[in-house]
């Protein structure tokens, strides 16, 4: 299991939301970059240095620093779709290999390279902007139906990280709420909403949402 790239977005025109730029265009950046842990949310600040989020009432800070997904499932897409999806497309900051970062635990940690500590926090949620940058007209729904959404994850010791760094597993919580679970639960299967307040490390955000579907 290693990171097969780290991603950082440079600010684009956003024409798909009120917001008028955008960080969804990620690239694969040379050498260490380092990693720390958002103070707050609301600023627009995220994980990894160089980087930010624009859209700051939904993204960014404590619970959503850094978004991994897996050079698996871009693969996977780049079939169904019938085109090339170079690593970052999807707005990652760490494309991942041999890592089933879908089936991961809420709350999970991983230790990547020397340094770094991440913990698993939530599924991404697919947004307007997302589907233009994709110019794909339905593609909401379909993300939301293969449910392979990758995850967000939250710092827990800081550090640099780089593209080769090995992943380690070193913490799993003992409950069975994984990413993709959360993922169905909140976009398409409400009748899973209240097994996730069961999951250690699951966002405040996410489980006053769940008490207020339930």
């Amino acid at each position: 299991m290693e990171v097969l790239s780290v991603n950082v977005g440079k600010p684009r025109a956003n024409p798909w939301k009120r917001v008028r730029t955008t960080g969804i265009d990620k690239r694969p950046v040379r050498g260490p970059v380092a990693v720390h842990a958002p103070a707050t949310t609301g600023t627009g600040e995220v994980g990894l240095a160089g980087d930010r989020a624009h859209d700051v009432k939904h993204h960014g800070g404590p619970d959503q620093a850094v978004y991994a997904y897996a050079r698996e499932d871009l693969d996977h897409w780049e079939a169904k779709l019938g085109r090339q999806l170079r690593n970052g497309t999807f707005g990652e900051n760490l494309t991942t290999g041999g890592l089933d970062v879908n089936g991961a635990l809420i709350g999970e940690r991983w230790r990547i390279g020397r340094e770094v500590v991440l913990e698993v926090s939530c599924p991404r949620i697919p947004c307007g902007t997302f589907q233009g940058w994709l110019r794909r007209e339905g593609w909401i729904a379909e993300f939301v139906s293969a449910c392979r959404p990758g995850t967000y994850l939250r710092v827990i010791e800081p550090g640099e990280i780089r593209a080769g760094d090995r992943v380690e597993i070193v913490h799993r919580p003992p409950h069975e709420v994984t990413v993709t679970l959360a993922f169905r639960a909140v976009t398409r299967e409400p009748e899973l909403l209240p097994r996730l307040l069961a999951a250690e490390g699951l966002p405040e955000r996410s489980k006053d949402l769940v008490r207020r579907r339930t």
